[in-house]
């Protein structure tokens, strides 16, 4: 067998001559020129050259939105839905218009490279960043990420594809190595990197904070010389620049020689004058520091910052003209309200309750926590300041006639925290700036109990807060204080809350500096109000590139309603209603970056609202607004059951679209949703001794339950939609035959592209009263005598849109890799010979129809099967 070709990149190589030149321009240049440009000029920026016609290339996260540098105050910006829910589309033309609108609003900001699509695994419902992966399948991740990277760089804006590569949870993620057997690494964690690398060419690469034991080399993996330069560089031919992650980058000639490009952010780090000395005492060849510059050029040139090369001092030539981007306005607010509705999944409607008849409504309840206070998108990097938010009672009341009574409650908090103090209960709150000595620098007034301060006056060493709070109300008030870093917080002179964090940087990467630790305080106020003295002592926090910051929250909790009366409230409510709507998910405490959840639980009291709300009105919605898997214990018990996602802006909008039937929630669950905790494959992702062992092997996600044979809530690629559906027939096609089946749907619609793999052809018929979105899936089964195989995996899906009554045939291409294996002692994919077999069907659980692959037929021999390909029609019965 011959040995796979590297992946080209999805656009020609520059020509020669243009390499050329380059190259030697940078010869041209001194050994400290060339360094410098190897480190970020500022928190976001990289350097310019005007030698070279380089001209700052700028950066910015980019998963759930594009938030920007922060140069311009109070900026915001498109906010779409978390990357979960494009997952949930299963749609690449879809993620790919969602690349172009990322686009469009880079250029409005002034953005070269987007620090997205991140394609790592949802190997574990509990990974903090669960919500900004597409899948826990590398297949489908691997289709949407390429889809997103062709809509950003079909626009002239580069793409930053990462974490490369098995940055799969947040639990010591600066520090622990994942233990992974070669075959895994392969089949599992790399391809999605592969399939979005050959297939849409990304024109950055970042690698991830955490380090790979791949049973050759362990090290971090900025200095995992096999897989950077190995696997990435050499064997995939990868011409593109590789990023660190921020403040990833420890060593110098570790990461140099190990094939990283770029050290983000600047203009501090471990290279500059380091480099230099390595370059001079021969550790690390000059040759390669050429090679990270010309890298640094094609990025530039792709995204229109590479011009001819002029004199330091004098006037740059002019930019590429590019035409300048429409500002923000309701075709962009749409393209992610129909984001959010096709992602939108149906897992449940047994008494067909949805969708709801708005002209025959009176009263809607809209019942919650979320319901009141939206969660809409993840903590950490992916914050993006939205430039409007849509929240469900907005949503909901727009599209009620006007006679239609909405009423919201709450029904208890569901927060772990309490909320920020109210500034009329605080007076005086003066921060005031010390030098290392003590001495006054400078003093700043602030009502606010969310007291977060960046770039602090030079010099300062400490800040201490004084103020006072009063308290009037009677009954127990709790004072709930949160500080990063050194602290003590004192009321009346006592101390209620110290810390003696000394670290820096460490505090911003597990996002610690926005969710500190807390300690509570119980106020008791009588008749007369209560007046308390509050000093807060902060040591200031140096965070390397991210500047000197300080953090102090102050929260409050009034006397009140209990948790119970609130229930009490809404459940009177949901009983007056013609319908409940009760909204029920996560907030920022629960999932961000930083930190990984410690469970999969709903609050408690959220469980027995759902409940007695549910027990109330048999007419009663409910809607999971979180972006990770929960634990439902009631999801048999409620009539219908949406998920709708970390929705981002027009969360509103959207779920009204599909509870009044104006959008079908045609989204299909990307990754699986256990009935227990002890059900779930990977339970945690806890390294011990600073390892995380990925012992699962093949069997992440959906592969996990198969091989355990255990009934999830909720099956992967479950969803139900408006309408229903029977599969037909399926038969493969030669090469340039097309499906010879009456169609009557809108569109042929073919699987994503990946793979040379035989194409299969799917009829499926509408048998429901309304229009719909059908996503067909493929599997894979191992052959019958492959014990350890993963029972199926995910081979392809495509998307179809029928009429009612309507039949249609969609073209499935199956991928060759998923008929191949990783064989680590050849360092080569071989086929495994045997009997396959080919499920078609709704979901990994609902599979209509199967296709037998015959080994005494070989349709392609360039697919290097063991004898190959024949597929014959065997409908399963009793599954239509």
């Amino acid at each position: 067998m011959s040995a796979p070709s590297p992946a080209p990149p999805a656009r020609p190589a520059r020509p020669e001559a243009d390499e050329s030149r380059r190259a030697a321009l940078v010869a041209s240049l001194d050994l400290t020129a060339k360094v410098r440009l190897l480190t970020g000029a500022s928190l976001w920026a990289l350097h310019g050259e005007p030698r070279l016609g380089l001209h700052p290339v700028v950066t910015s996260d980019g998963p759930q939105g594009v938030r920007g540098t922060g140069e311009v105050p109070g900026e915001t910006g498109l906010l779409a839905p978390a990357p979960s829910a494009t997952g949930a589309t299963w749609d690449t033309e879809l993620a790919e218009r969602l690349g172009r609108v990322f686009a469009a609003e880079a250029r409005r900001k002034g953005v070269d490279v987007v620090l997205a699509p991140l394609v790592n695994l949802q190997r574990t419902p509990v990974a903090g960043r669960h919500f900004e992966c597409l899948s826990e399948d590398p297949l489908l991740s691997g289709a949407l990420g390429a889809a997103l990277v062709r809509g950003l760089q079909d626009e002239g804006v580069a793409a930053c594809l990462k974490h490369f590569v098995a940055n799969d949870s947040e639990t010591d993620r600066t520090r622990y190595r994942a233990r992974i057997d070669p075959r895994t690494l392969r089949e599992v964690y790399l391809a999605p990197f592969e399939r979005v690398l050959a297939e849409a060419g990304p024109w950055s690469v970042m690698g991830a904070y955490s380090g790979l034991d791949d049973g050759a080399e362990s090290a971090p993996v900025l200095e995992h010389r096999r897989i950077l330069r190995g696997v990435l560089k050499d064997e995939w031919g990868y011409d593109g620049a590789v990023i660190s992650d921020w403040a990833a980058t420890r060593t110098t000639v570790p990461t140099a020689v190990a094939g990283l490009d770029l050290v983000m952010p600047g203009p501090d780090g471990p290279w500059g004058d380091a480099l230099v000395e390595a370059v001079r005492r021969g550790e690390v060849d000059e040759a390669d520091v050429d090679d990270k510059v010309l890298r640094l050029m094609r990025l530039a040139a792709r995204v229109g910052k590479l011009t001819e090369p002029w004199t330091p001092g004098e006037q740059p030539p002019p930019l590429p003209a590019a035409p300048a981007p429409a500002p923000v306005g309701e075709e962009d607010f749409a393209a992610l309200r129909e984001v959010l509705t096709r992602g939108t999944v149906l897992l449940r409607d047994d008494r067909a309750l949805l969708p709801l008849d708005a002209s025959r409504l009176h009263r809607v309840a809209l019942i919650g926590p979320n319901a009141v206070e939206p969660y809409l998108q993840g903590g950490g990097s992916a914050h993006v300041p939205a430039v409007r938010t849509v929240g469900y009672a907005e949503g909901l009341r727009a599209a009620l006639p006007q006679a239609v009574e909405l009423t919201v409650h709450r029904g208890g908090s569901s927060r772990r925290h309490a909320p920020f103090v109210d500034p009329a209960l605080l007076t005086g709150m003066r921060a005031a700036y010390l030098d290392g000595n003590g001495a006054p620098l400078g003093e700043e007034v602030r009502r606010t109990g969310d007291w977060g301060a960046f770039g602090v006056p030079d010099g300062t060493a400490d800040v201490v807060l004084t103020g006072r709070i009063t308290l009037a109300e009677p009954g127990d008030h709790l004072l709930e204080f949160g500080c990063a870093g050194r602290f003590t917080v004192a009321l009346d002179g006592e101390p209620v809350h110290t810390g003696e964090d000394d670290r820096g940087v460490e505090l911003i990467l597990e996002s610690s500096h926005h969710h500190p630790e807390t300690r509570r305080h119980t106020v008791r106020v009588d008749a007369d109000p209560v007046h308390l003295e509050l000093r807060i002592d902060l040591r200031v926090v140096d965070a390397d590139a991210y500047g000197r910051f300080v953090t102090a929250h102050v929260r409050h909790l009034p006397p009140g309603p209990g948790v119970e009366d609130e229930i009490a409230e809404a459940v009177a409510a949901a009983r007056a209603a013609d319908v409940a709507v009760v909204v029920v998910g996560t907030n920022e405490e629960v999932e961000s970056e930083g930190w990984d959840r410690p469970d999969l639980e709903l609050t408690p009291q959220q469980h027995r609202l759902v409940r007695a709300v549910a027990a109330a009105n048999p007419r009663t919605v409910v809607v999971v607004n979180a972006g990770a898997p929960v634990l439902l214990p009631w999801a048999d018990e409620v009539p219908a059951l949406l998920w709708a996602w970390l929705p981002g802006q027009e969360a509103g909008h959207a779920l009204a679209d599909v509870l009044f039937g104006r959008a079908e929630p045609s989204g299909r669950l990307p990754w699986t949703l256990p009935a227990r905790a002890e059900d779930v494959p990977v339970p945690d992702a806890v390294p011990v001794d600073g390892v995380l062992d990925y012992r699962e092997g093949l069997h992440i996600g959906h592969r996990g339950y198969d091989r355990a044979g255990t009934e999830p809530a909720f099956p992967f690629g479950h969803g139900l939609g408006w309408t229903t559906w029977s599969y037909d027939r399926a038969e493969t096609l030669g090469p340039g035959c097309s499906a010879s089946a009456d169609r009557t749907a809108s569109a042929d619609r073919t699987a994503p592209a990946g793979g040379d793999g035989p194409r299969i052809a799917v009829t499926l018929t509408n048998t429901g009263p309304r229009a719909g979105r059908e996503v067909v899936q493929a599997y894979l089964e191992a052959p019958d005598d492959a014990p350890g195989e993963p029972v199926r995996v995910l081979a392809g899906f495509a998307v179809a849109e029928v009429p009612a009554g309507g039949t249609a045939t969609v073209v499935l291409t199956l991928p060759r890799r998923v008929f191949q294996s990783w064989d680590e002692e050849r360092r080569d994919w071989r086929t495994p010979a045997g009997r396959r077999r080919l499920r078609v069907g709704r979901s990994s659980r609902d599979l209509r129809l199967t296709l037998d692959l015959d080994p005494d037929l070989d349709l392609d021999p360039d697919l290097d099967l063991d004898p190959d390909l024949a597929l014959a029609l065997d409908p399963d019965p009793g599954l239509r």
